[in-house]
């Protein structure tokens, strides 16, 4: 097969050219804020170290790729970015078109993601079409995984000339839901879906004559309902982690519930690694691992600052990644480090549960850049007041297209190699 052309001729841009260019062209650049004082707009740059296209790579693509970590690199300008625009992919939600939702700056969609040690293969919509002919590609979890969802939908719709080709089988609009949406690629007989499922396991009527403030449970030896319909899909993709919270469970009356047994005790972190290790022995005990290869995407990091979703938290005034350190809370690795114990004791365990993991935690933390702030409520009621910020989601093209063209990479490495590795190619790094 002829590989996809790598990413490797578009070498790092200086973050101080970047901006020049960008200040040329007309970007906003907050010219008041002191995380700017480095960038030196004259030409010079106060870094010192070399340069990252002085470090010689490989092609993910090829034998000498078989061990690069693509989750461990950098964010990079790139002015060929980005793959696609929101106003000419309708199959976006209307939340997630910041531009068209009055974002000002463009900056969040001129990023792409560059592996230390190796080069990505540039994503080719018609490529992965061909790979998915006559197949089903999955999502299942929470709304984050509807956000890479509709930006595989963008990704792959753009290399499609007949956009009517492309529907919903069942007619459904894209929009905020409580079930499925199935859209059919009608030219490569493939479909491309996703299942609302935000804890994966199964939430329902708690048992008789349980506590009063006990208004539902999630059965954590349970899978959701329509797992039924996932595991026979060609590529299935899972996220969870936005709703495993006080909020969003114990506060609202959702308990936790094994057997016929609410725990009232059982604290969000130990429930949610037990919905993890219900999930992973679902995997192996339900997926038939000769047709079907599983996707785990990690969490990724919300960047409220000053409080959050219900408590007037911001992320507005985010031009930038952090290209450094994150700033993320520290929650957020004490959920990235129970997901990674639990995924890393099933892949290395001798009977071998088969997934590989699309580690974005890490990659995604730095993007405080990307939400979609103020600017998720269409075009006519956008901005949005100012206390009732999103810094969850994330605008489109954005960031989640950058975890699809990992998929991408993945997908295509399965192809030129025939199989994927029985393990996880992850390594959990806590």
């Amino acid at each position: 097969m002829s590989k996809g052309p790598s990413q490797q001729d578009h070498e790092t841009m200086p973050v101080f050219e970047v901006f020049k260019r960008a200040v040329a062209k007309g970007y906003r650049v907050p010219s008041q804020s002191q995380r700017f004082m480095w960038l030196k707009l004259d030409g010079s740059s106060s870094s010192s170290s070399s340069s990252p296209s002085d470090i010689k790579r490989v092609d993910f693509l090829s034998q000498e790729g078989k061990g690069c970590d693509v989750f461990d690199g950098d964010w990079v300008w790139d002015e060929t970015y980005p793959l696609y625009e929101s106003k000419d992919c309708s199959f976006l939600d209307e939340g997630f078109r910041c531009t068209e939702n009055g974002r000002p700056d463009l900056f969040y969609t001129k990023w792409r993601w560059q592996p230390k040690l190796c080069n990505l293969p540039r994503f080719d919509g018609k490529v992965m079409l061909e790979k998915l002919r006559d197949k089903r590609l999955v999502f299942v979890g929470d709304s984050i995984g509807r956000n890479q969802w509709e930006s595989l939908l963008c990704m792959l719709a753009s290399a499609v000339a007949n956009k009517d080709s492309i529907y919903e089988v069942n007619g459904s609009p894209i929009t905020k839901h409580k079930g499925f949406l199935v859209f059919k690629f009608k030219d490569y007989n493939c479909t491309l879906e996703y299942y609302r499922a935000p804890f994966l396991v199964l939430q329902s009527r708690p048992p008789v004559g349980s506590p009063q403030q006990i208004k539902t449970t999630l059965k954590l030896d349970k899978m959701d309902w329509n797992s039924v319909r996932w595991k026979d899909a060609d590529l299935l993709i899972f996220n969870t982690g936005h709703w495993w919270n006080y909020e969003k469970t114990i506060r609202g009356g959702c308990y936790f519930q094994e057997g016929q047994k609410v725990k009232m005790e059982m604290t969000v972190e130990h429930a949610y690694q037990r919905s993890i290790e219900t999930t992973m022995r679902w995997i192996h005990n339900e997926v038939n691992a000769g047709k079907t290869k599983v996707f785990f995407r990690t969490f990724a990091p919300v960047h409220f600052r000053g409080g959050d979703w219900k408590t007037g938290g911001s992320c507005h005034l985010e031009t930038l990644p952090e290209l450094g350190t994150s700033m993320v809370p520290s929650e957020t690795w004490e959920q990235f480090k129970l997901v990674s114990d639990v995924l890393s004791a099933y892949s290395n365990s001798s009977e071998g549960t088969k997934f590989d993991i699309l580690n974005v935690t890490r990659m995604t933390a730095r993007r405080k850049d990307g939400h979609l702030s103020l600017y998720y409520l269409g075009p006519k009621e956008s901005p949005a007041p100012i206390h009732r910020q999103d810094c969850s989601h994330w605008c489109l093209p954005g960031v989640p297209d950058a975890w699809n063209e990992l998929l991408y990479a993945m997908v295509l490495k399965h192809y030129i190699h025939h199989t994927f590795n029985n393990s996880s190619t992850y390594e959990a790094q806590v």
